[in-house]
């Protein structure tokens, strides 16, 4: 390989792994070749890592294995969450070039997010500790060797964090388990109004929650923190005096309507719809200056395109308040990891934000009130008869089915759902939000009850689970 290459290689992965004979491996590494642009001539250089699973030593063996025979070049780089790898690589790659990101090591990681962090809160009242629930994954040890870096300026509170025993991993905790279940992870004691947070297995995605004076709690997930992230983004522009650069935000159909909203009515900025996965958010938000990008599970990230990032670093400010402001965007796009979604980087980009405006969680939970929603799955024999367009927020067949479903949604207040087949499994996932809970209840189970009724086999479950 003539570079070390960043983005997601789950499609390529499973087309591998789904090759039947030798003639078809080596077809499709040919084609991987030819698609990713790869210069056969230029030495291999690959840098690799590993979680905290039993099962990586044995798959990193294997996989240098068939570097040794590839005759690559290759760095281990040990235990690193996902983004961190994202991270090591991108430097590498812009090594010597305008765009350079760092110094590619862990430790360069976590010096640059430290150094930009410490700009971003300077001068501000450090808040109250913040629980941090690791997932028992490699965030853990991660964010353990992370903090010496941040000199006590934030003050994190580690939960969930056993490494040693695999089947703790995402067990009954982590970011997933929070956002699917609207509840904390098993065993963790809440305090109304305080701060908690959850990553992931891999500390690629995070969430953060808080329990009100009477006790129920209360969700902050990826599209909280985008409409967070753009409300404080687009202040900090505007206090710079920079017009130029403009501020988006993407989404999935997944995201919550309110979100969509109060990005829309009250920041004025614009929004973007794509199908489910990274890959299609990052790519849209790279059409922005300055694109904010997060699913509503946690994972995403803001990136800054090249001339924003030349029009902040060349500006000075013609005030000292645009000076700071300035100041405070330069360290912004450093403490943000843009090259992957980073459960870390995110963690700071929202203490930063709190901490500048002095914000509770419930503060910030203000902005808009999410409809209630539900995530209903209906198992189906077969989900490729369900295609969909729009974003996938319409479908186009079965035939007749959307008109269905678009009759029975005008009869709920604040009604919205659609149907996408899983890309995975014979699964057809159904999404509903309503003005109550009872209704969003109701609308989710009389859509799914259509789906099942339009599989063309006959065959399935009908809706029972939320998931």
């Amino acid at each position: 390989m003539g570079e070390m290459l960043e983005g997601s290689w789950e499609a390529h992965a499973t087309a591998l792994s789904n090759a039947q004979s030798n003639d078809q491996l080596l077809e499709y590494i040919h084609s991987m070749v030819s698609s990713l642009k790869i210069d056969l001539t230029k030495p291999a250089n690959v840098v690799y890592g590993r979680d905290t699973r039993p099962s990586g030593e044995s798959l990193v063996a294997a996989f240098v294995d068939g570097l040794k025979v590839l005759d690559a070049k290759s760095t281990d780089y040990g235990i690193l969450t996902t983004p961190q790898l994202h991270y090591i690589t991108r430097c590498l790659n812009t090594v010597g070039t305008p765009e350079a990101y760092g110094e590619p090591t862990a430790e360069g990681y976590y010096k640059k997010l430290a150094a930009a962090y410490k700009i971003l809160v300077e001068g501000k009242a450090k808040l109250p500790p913040l629980v941090l629930d690791c997932a028992n994954g490699v965030g853990a040890p991660k964010f353990k060797e992370f903090l010496p870096y941040l000199d006590d300026i934030l003050s994190v509170k580690l939960v969930n964090d056993d490494i040693e025993d695999a089947s703790k991993l995402n067990l009954n905790a982590g970011a997933d388990y929070v956002k699917t279940g609207q509840r904390a992870p098993v065993g963790l004691k809440m305090t109304p109004l305080e701060r908690y947070a959850s990553f992931d297995g891999d500390a690629d995605r995070l969430v953060y929650y808080y329990q009100d004076e009477d006790g129920t709690f209360k969700l902050l997930d990826g599209d909280k923190i985008a409409g967070l992230a753009a409300m404080y983004i687009i202040d900090l522009v505007k206090a710079a005096g920079i017009d130029s650069i403009s501020v988006g935000v993407v989404q999935t159909a997944y995201a919550n309507g309110a979100s969509t909203q109060y990005l829309r009515n009250s920041l004025n900025v614009p929004v973007s719809c794509v199908p489910t996965g990274v890959k299609h958010l990052h790519h849209e938000a790279l059409k922005y200056d300055v694109g904010v990008y997060f699913e509503a599970n946690g994972h995403g990230t803001v990136l800054f395109s090249p001339s924003a990032l030349k029009t902040i670093h060349s500006t000075e400010g013609s005030t000292p308040a645009q000076a700071v402001a300035v100041r405070s965007l330069r360290a912004l796009s450093d403490v943000i990891n843009q090259a992957v979604g980073d459960a870390f980087s995110d963690l700071l980009l929202v203490e930063t934000i709190l901490t500048q405006r002095q914000w509770t969680p419930k503060i910030w939970d203000q902005a808009y009130t999410d409809l209630p929603n539900r995530l209903v799955k209906v198992v189906v024999k077969d989900r490729s008869i369900f295609k969909t367009v729009d974003a996938e927020r319409k479908l186009v067949e079965p035939a007749g089915l959307q008109d269905a479903i678009d009759a029975i949604v005008l009869k709920f207040r604040d009604g919205r759902s659609f149907v996408r087949p899983s890309g995975t499994e014979d699964v057809v996932r159904v999404y509903a939000e309503a003005a109550t809970r009872s209704e969003t209840d109701e609308l989710a189970f009389r859509i799914g009850g259509l789906v099942f009724d339009y599989n063309s086999n006959g065959s399935g479950t009908r809706p029972r689970e939320f998931i």
